[in-house]
């Protein structure tokens, strides 16, 4: 009796664990896609207001690519202008401003409680969830944004640099208390 309890909370943890993983990104565009996979996912969704080439620049200093599009003339979408990094030629952060005036900010942070649970984090600016993987966040005053969470912490980490003498003053402080 006791051995089928655990394999029935067993059960149920994994499959709340499946309920709430949060998703790879927004529509056919997805966390880790080659430069050339988003520009064909977003060609087929014009939702995104992709207008070819024109929309993607790069940066000489790091070789890092964006992508931005505007959705703003189509009636029918609820999208306003995205953005699409990457890193090393892979997607690491999805960026959607929706059009607050087709959507508001209640109703999309309700169907992301609904459907991913409780932020991890809150606050007057953004909601946070994370999984280990993704980072999703609903910004005011109406901004979407997923992150590759592994590869957003690997370029913070690579990134970081000495601190300031009145940082590692603060510091010292802190820690006397």
């Amino acid at each position: 009796m006791n051995r089928l309890k655990i394999l029935f909370f067993l059960l149920i943890f994994f499959l709340s664990a499946f309920a709430y993983s949060l998703p790879n990104g927004f529509g056919k565009v997805q966390l880790g896609m080659s430069v050339d996979a988003v520009k064909e996912a977003l060609k087929n969704d014009r939702q995104f207001g992709y207008r070819g080439d024109r929309d993607v620049s790069l940066s000489p200093s790091d070789g890092q690519t964006l992508i931005e599009t505007d959705a703003t003339y189509s009636s029918f979408s609820y999208l306003d202008r995205c953005w699409f990094q990457f890193a090393d030629g892979k997607l690491y952060v999805i960026t959607i401003n929706l059009d607050s005036s087709k959507i508001d900010h209640y109703s999309v942070f309700s169907k992301l409680c609904e459907k991913y649970g409780n932020p991890n984090d809150i606050n007057p600016k953004k909601s946070l969830w994370k999984d280990g993987n993704v980072m999703m966040s609903l910004e005011k005053p109406l901004t979407l944004k997923y992150v590759d969470q592994k590869v957003f912490d690997s370029r913070q980490e690579s990134s970081s640099i000495e601190k300031t003498y009145g940082e590692k003053n603060r510091e010292t402080f802190l820690e006397g208390l």
